[in-house]
């Protein structure tokens, strides 16, 4: 300010030619002053202000001192200063105003330029939104289709009005809980863990296609219509197979507890991609909160998961995170906010269905949740299934057909599978009319056909026989909540050198099994007295299965037994235990199992360990269960023993006769 008031007033000096006196340039520069003060402000602008500050009549005084003082009020804008400064105070006055000028000037040039460029970026945004506007009336006037959308569209349209029927499995699916075949004390079960004021988490054991998920949806059905449940009438039952989740561990994508969507990689809607604010996205725990979310498989989730499952499961809500969050934003929507500081609601109740043994599942999800453990199906229940699905799908089934289709499969979603298919073949039998005959019936003509072209093979490939045979007996094992019957043969030769024989044993059967039969070969000299040194042995696995456990010492060693002393085995006996070094009977696992297994394959009677007694489901029927303590009770009670009396001699030392005091059936 101070350097362009003195090149104006030099400007000056040069066009007069003359050099100014120290009064004269003093007043040149005062005029100089009020003359920015006028352009600054404006001529008018200024008369007003020195009007409201009482400096009028001092600026147009004709003494210098005078209007200095004026200019003194204006700039600083007080009215309260009356000292009229000194003739020797004024070049120091001037300064001072000079100053407070040269601040007013540079913040009034800074706005200026402020103010060009907010005047710019409006007319930007002006003409963008006039250009919006007008593609906004031109899509409402012709939109935003053309004459290939159109087709598209049309096309789509066209496949819409094409139904097919509904499948066979959902037609055939139970309607009710009555209708499910072979799990009434599942659904008791289940129903009073559900239908409760206090709903548990439950994970449901249980082979495939025995109807876990059926029972599940409709017991949650049931619960909606009771008032002391705490099911809404809208709660929902999501179901989600286990092994289809897929989840990433930066958490960009998580389906089952949800996500953050970076709007910058990940896409986003258009207002918030423009602000860069991330969108959570809610998952299946939220989509399932007051009702049921059913997870089938949950064994195959990943445990990583399983753990972000469980912590859901206790906070009733899923947290969301995102370095991109910004909480002071004014551009994030509301419910963006509420989700990053509240969370998502996930109260719903699990149910989590799985075909493993319960030690492979995770032990922090075992301790929150209840266990329900669903039954096998037997060849009766499998009948009444294929009855009750051939009524109705209104045909009629001849003699035998379903007992035939109950020896191909235990599931009962297998068991309607085949029948839908024998239907097939019996409308395409009945000839092709143009349409369905009123009475079709399957025959077994028909399901032989299905059975060839689907290659099926009968579930249950080893029968109990009538009679005994040396050297072999019938052991029990369990997969996948399934008990089978495994044939075990030994055969006894004498050794070409004494105390050089050989023991062979087939090694599919697996390690454990390998340790059974060297247990068993201790436990055989312990009972008949006999080095097994003097013998080549031989075990085999018939058919090469897989044993996994101890559970076929017991078996093996009778085997041994057999074949060595020459004692004729039951063939409709079925064993399972292991054996300890002293020949006592150990408990084993999966004994309902394996009962089952042993009815399947028309099993009279089934030696368990003692200890095992009270695993034995109460109420039996065409099978007797009968506990022992050692290898000598189980091989009275297998070769028929029991009704020859402890007189008999079958070559065994009398001091290792089986215990007078032998256990009776369970149940008959």
């Amino acid at each position: 300010m101070k350097s362009i008031i003195r090149r104006l007033l030099t400007r000056k000096e040069h066009k007069l030619g003359t050099k100014l006196s120290g009064e004269e340039q003093l007043k040149r520069q005062v005029t100089a002053v009020y003359g920015l003060l006028a352009n600054l402000m404006g001529s008018d602008k200024l008369v007003m202000k020195a009007g409201k500050l009482d400096a009028l009549h001092l600026m147009r005084s004709e003494r210098l001192e005078e209007r200095v003082l004026a200019l003194k009020k204006i700039v600083l804008e007080d009215p309260t200063l009356t000292d009229v400064p000194k003739r020797e105070d004024i070049p120091e006055e001037l300064t001072e105003i000079e100053d407070v000028l040269a601040d007013l000037l540079a913040r009034r040039t800074v706005q200026e330029a402020l103010e060009k460029k907010i005047a710019e970026r409006m007319e930007q945004r002006h003409e963008e939104y006039l250009r919006e506007l007008r593609m906004e009336i031109l899509r409402e006037e012709t939109g935003p289709d053309n004459p290939f959308t159109l087709k598209k569209y049309a096309e789509l349209e066209k496949l819409e009005r094409k139904k097919l029927s509904t499948s066979i499995s959902e037609y055939l699916r139970p309607r009710e809980l009555s209708a499910v075949i072979g799990q009434e004390k599942a659904i008791k079960a289940l129903f009073a863990k559900i239908a409760s004021p206090y709903p548990q988490h439950v994970i449901l054991y249980g082979p495939p296609g025995v109807g876990k998920t059926t029972v599940a949806r409709l017991i949650l059905e049931e619960a909606k219509r009771l008032p002391y449940t705490p099911f809404d009438a809208d709660a929902r039952f999501v179901e989600v197979d286990g092994t289809t989740l897929r989840w990433d561990p930066r958490d960009v994508t998580n389906p089952l507890l949800g996500s953050v969507h970076d709007p910058i990689y990940q896409g986003a809607k258009r207002d918030l991609a423009d602000g860069a604010v991330p969108e959570p996205k809610l998952g299946l725990v939220t989509e399932a909160h007051g009702g049921i979310l059913f997870i089938d498989e949950i064994g195959e989730l990943d445990l990583m998961l399983q753990n972000k499952l469980l912590k859901v499961l206790e906070d009733k809500r899923v947290k969301f995170d995102s370095s991109y969050y910004d909480p002071s934003d004014p551009n994030v929507p509301k419910y963006i906010k509420k989700l990053f500081e509240e969370g998502a609601p996930a109260d719903f109740i699990l149910i989590g269905a799985t075909t493993r043994d319960p030690s492979e599942i995770n032990p922090a999800l075992r301790s929150r949740c209840a266990e329900v453990f669903f039954e096998p199906l037997s060849q009766k229940d499998i009948q009444v299934i294929v009855c009750s699905a051939a009524e109705r799908l209104g045909v009629k089934l001849e003699p035998g057909v379903a007992e035939l289709i109950s020896e191909y499969t235990v599931e009962g979603r297998k068991a309607t599978s085949i029948l839908a298919d024998c239907y097939g073949v019996a409308l395409q039998r009945c000839g092709g009319t143009g349409s369905v005959p009123e009475e079709v019936t399957i025959t077994k003509r028909d399901l032989e056909d299905v059975i060839q072209t689907s290659r099926l093979a009968p579930y249950v490939t080893v029968q109990a026989q009538s009679g005994a045979e040396v050297g072999k007996i019938l052991g029990l094992g369990v997969s996948g909540f399934l008990g089978s019957v495994i044939e075990i043969e030994a055969v006894a030769f004498p050794a070409k050198a004494e105390r050089q024989g050989t023991l062979r044993f087939n090694e599919t059967a697996g390690s454990m099994a390998k340790d059974s039969v060297f247990n068993a070969a201790s436990v055989v000299r312990l009972v008949t007295g006999k080095e097994i040194s003097d013998y080549d042995l031989h075990v085999n696995v018939v058919g090469g299965g897989r044993i996994d456990g101890p559970s076929a010492g017991l078996a093996v060693a009778l085997a041994l037994i057999s074949a060595i002393e020459n004692i004729p085995l039951r063939q409709d006996v079925a064993v399972t235990g292991e054996i300890s070094l002293q020949g006592r009977v150990r408990p084993v696992g999966g004994i309902q199992e394996k009962i089952y297994g042993a009815k399947q394959a028309r099993v009279k009677r089934v030696l368990v360990p003692v200890e095992n007694q009270r695993e034995v489901p109460k109420e039996l029927r065409d099978i007797e269960v009968i506990p022992v303590f050692s290898v000598q009770d189980a091989l009275a009670l297998v070769s028929g023993l029991e009704e020859a009396g402890s007189g008999t001699n079958i070559g065994i030392s009398p001091s290792l006769w089986p215990s007078q005091q032998i256990a009776r059936p369970l149940t008959s």
